[in-house]
């Protein structure tokens, strides 16, 4: 057995409705990143200096040395960079999260009791503003548990939100499972907020709610290469995202947006314009929620708490799989427990998803197994018909095309049919029914009568994949 236990379906083609406050088209969430002095630095105990998110694009650590030019650099962020977004946003009555690095936050008292006295969420950046990719699991968890701890020293309550950002493959999971965390935003993989109840590894937590982060509404890529070069650019691009999201929230799909800002960064003032006309632009639209990221947090437990999933395939066990699927494909058993085998994740816990896994077990069989599917099928108001000897699925999609209320003269037509078709081909003729009026199946009987046999078996296998995913459909989200 193989699993895939990343997520690449989501919310599929028909995403909830966020129900944001006053019939909003979208949300916007503003994060500040305060990380300056938290980021690595030899006078913090690290092995080389900062190389991350500065105006040196490009830099490299350095091993060993303080880089006073990469300071100098973070040391803007919280001089002059936090006080002019201090007072673009509290000017503005625009609600703010923080992702504040506890250590950052430790060394700046004075910028925590702004953000404060301004009523800002302070969420959790982690313990220093580190790279965890390589970090042993123990020694992340202890720098979690370290975190969570100043943070409530520094701020005055422990930390409810967390954006590591620098993450490990364990991060999430830890955050998690941690248990006192009300969001978690590692992930930049949706325009909404979703719950979690896996650890990216199949195993079961406790459902956390998850408010995704943005790589690209962000000035990080002042600092990047093939990044924004102007404030103009900035702009742009925000506009652009921001009215995209707008005009789709007109049309009954209402999103969020989040936005992404670094003190040292967008806190210079040929950036810092930008973000004030956006910040207008924004406010200039009616059908709009500002909000901080517990506001979304609040509203969506309210609106979509978490709900126990259905059947998930693929965290079933073979037993229980082949029990549950055997039939999807008449009488053949043998396609759900070749489909068990192939690398199944959450993309094929919906019709659509497990129907394509089931199909390709089919489609990869040996021609005289696929000829056996075909005459697994029973005869269309047939004998087995007659005789109520018919699967309760087949008996059910039988029905449904009024097969089992026929006049005389139409069973008649049907046993001249099913004869003169078996014959010819050497398995039954085979249509979804659910597709169908009872007239409609005639025609098509009596049009596919006169195909040749290899036209007639490929269309006979695409009406029995058909008829799968119809079955699958009364039992998964479609």
């Amino acid at each position: 057995m193989r699993r895939y236990f990343r997520n690449m379906r989501g919310y599929g083609a028909n995403p909830p409705d966020p129900k944001w406050p006053g019939g909003a088209h979208v949300a916007v969430q503003f994060v500040v990143n305060y990380e300056e002095g938290g980021e690595n630095c030899i006078l913090h105990g690290d092995e080389a200096s900062e190389a991350f998110l500065s105006e040196i694009v490009g830099a490299a650590p350095w091993p060993g040395m303080r880089h006073w030019n990469m300071e100098s650099i973070y040391e803007y962020g919280a001089r002059a960079g936090f006080w002019r977004l201090h007072r673009m946003f509290t000017q503005g009555e625009v609600p703010v999260t923080v992702f504040g690095v506890a250590s950052a936050l430790a060394r700046s008292p004075e910028q925590v009791a702004a953000m404060r006295e301004a009523k800002w969420e302070i969420a959790s950046h982690g313990l220093k503003w580190i790279d965890y990719r390589a970090y042993a699991e123990e020694d992340e968890r202890r720098d979690l548990q370290e975190a969570i701890q100043l943070h409530a020293e520094v701020v005055g309550d422990r930390p409810t939100g967390l954006y590591l950002g620098r993450t490990s493959v364990n991060s999430v999971k830890l955050a998690a499972g941690e248990g006192g965390f009300t969001w978690i935003s590692d992930t930049y993989d949706d325009d909404l907020p979703y719950w979690l109840d896996h650890d990216g590894h199949g195993n079961a937590i406790s459902p956390q709610l998850v408010i995704p982060y943005t790589l690209d509404a962000n000035d990080m890529r002042f600092a990047t290469p093939q990044g924004f070069n102007s404030g103009d650019q900035f702009f742009a691009y925000l506009k652009d995202a921001f009215d995209t999201l707008y005009e789709e929230g007109s049309r009954g799909r209402p999103a969020m947006m989040s936005v992404g800002l670094h003190c040292r960064l967008i806190g210079r003032p040929g950036r810092a314009a930008a973000l004030q006309r956006f910040i207008d632009y924004v406010k200039g639209h009616e059908k709009v929620w500002l909000a901080n990221r517990m506001d979304i947090a609040r509203h969506w437990k309210e609106h979509h708490p978490y709900e126990a999933p259905g059947l998930r395939p693929s965290r079933m066990d073979e037993a229980a799989f082949v029990s549950r699927f055997g039939g999807i494909f008449e009488h053949s058993p043998w396609i759900a427990e070749r489909a068990f085998r192939l690398e199944l994740g959450p993309a094929h816990d919906s019709a659509a998803g497990l129907h394509n896994a089931l199909a390709r077990a089919f489609r990869a069989a040996s021609k005289e197994e696929r000829l056996g599917v075909l005459s697994a099928h029973p005869d269309l108001a047939g004998k087995l018909a007659a005789a109520k000897r018919l699967t309760p699925e087949s008996a059910s999609e039988q029905a449904t095309a009024g097969l089992d209320a026929l006049t005389d003269g139409e069973r008649a037509r049907f046993t001249d049919l099913n004869t003169r078709y078996g014959q010819k081909f050497g398995f039954p003729f085979i249509i979804a029914v659910k597709d169908h009026s009872k007239d409609g199946i005639l025609k098509a009987f009596e049009a596919r009568i006169e195909n040749g046999r290899d036209e007639e078996f490929a269309t006979a296998c695409g009406q029995v994949e058909r008829i799968a995913y119809l079955r699958l459909k009364d039992l998964l989200p479609s």
